[in-house]
């Protein structure tokens, strides 16, 4: 497949030293263009590293200065890629202002903030957005295509998945309400949406332990609503791999749900080449264009 430059933009000049770094910038089928993507990529991974290397407190009490030397000889990199994609386009507020462009400007904009405005030291966490832009480089959001298959399968069951998450909010509701009532706060439940917390983290099984029930019908509660927790925890899962194998069964109407509705019991949704309902079994009226 050829990854051409992104359609949206255009370059500043058909000829001369904008058009050629255009196409080393924005495209990726020739091997300037991937030579340049290769050294973006070495570049993103390396500013990344070094702001997890200077949150560690005994690297950066030790190397500080080299660290905060690499920082700065990244973001003024970045800065001359940032205005060199401005340079190259024929509208460069098109390209700031899209989503790429904001992007690369807030990946580059915390290093300076912080030498104009005091204690704005806090925002430099907000570098490591320069991650997201190894998506832009390796263009995982717009051709892997395998990526549309794992997103189609996931729209496709969608209204399943927030059925099962109303279903589970009311659960949580509904426990934590009455462990606020059985424990009280003396016993840490202070208020319905802290219990409500407590009944979240006992359903999903994770157990941090900040609160625990010290009553028998408390720990009894607690024990019905830890097994109905591993008994639901795969419920979205499932749901979702249903979806994605019928994708991937293949042709081309792979994944579509068949709109048949079923005249015993309503259900509607059925494989295209199902005969009988799947929930009663009552015979299928005809696929439109079946003979």
């Amino acid at each position: 497949m050829r990854l051409q430059a992104d359609p949206t933009l255009e370059p500043a000049s058909e000829t001369g030293w904008r058009r050629t770094w255009f196409d080393i910038i924005y495209r990726h089928d020739t091997r300037r263009a991937r030579n340049f993507d290769l050294l973006l990529i070495f570049a993103i991974l390396a500013s990344v590293l070094v702001i997890m290397l200077d949150s560690v407190a005994s690297i950066h009490t030790r190397h500080a200065r080299l660290l905060y030397s690499m920082e700065w000889a990244f973001t003024l990199l970045f800065s001359i890629e940032y205005a060199m994609r401005l340079a190259v386009v024929r509208n460069p507020l098109r390209y700031a202002l899209s989503l790429w462009g904001l992007i690369d400007l807030f990946s580059i904009l915390p290093t300076y903030l912080s030498l104009l405005v005091p204690g704005s030291q806090s925002l430099l966490v907000v570098r490591v957005l320069r991650m997201l832009r190894l998506f832009r480089v390796l263009k995982l959001t717009r051709y892997v295509e395998e990526s549309g298959v794992l997103m189609g399968a996931l729209v496709r069951s969608r209204r399943k998945i927030l059925l099962f998450l109303s279903a589970l909010v009311t659960i949580a509701v509904v426990f934590g309400a009455l462990m606020y009532v059985v424990e009280g706060p003396h016993h840490g439940f202070t208020d319905i949406p802290t219990s409500i917390y407590w009944a979240i983290v006992t359903m999903a099984t994770v157990g941090f332990g900040d609160i625990a029930p010290q009553s028998a019908l408390g720990r009894f509660v607690t024990s019905v609503l830890i097994l109905i927790g591993y008994s639901i925890i795969a419920v979205p899962t499932g749901i979702y791999t249903a979806e994605l194998a019928s994708s991937l069964r293949g042709g081309p109407d792979a994944g579509q749900a068949d709109p048949r509705l079923c005249t015993a019991c309503g259900l509607q949704g059925h494989d295209p080449l199902a005969a009988y309902c799947r929930q009663c079994g009552q015979a299928l009226p005809p696929a439109p264009g079946s003979t």
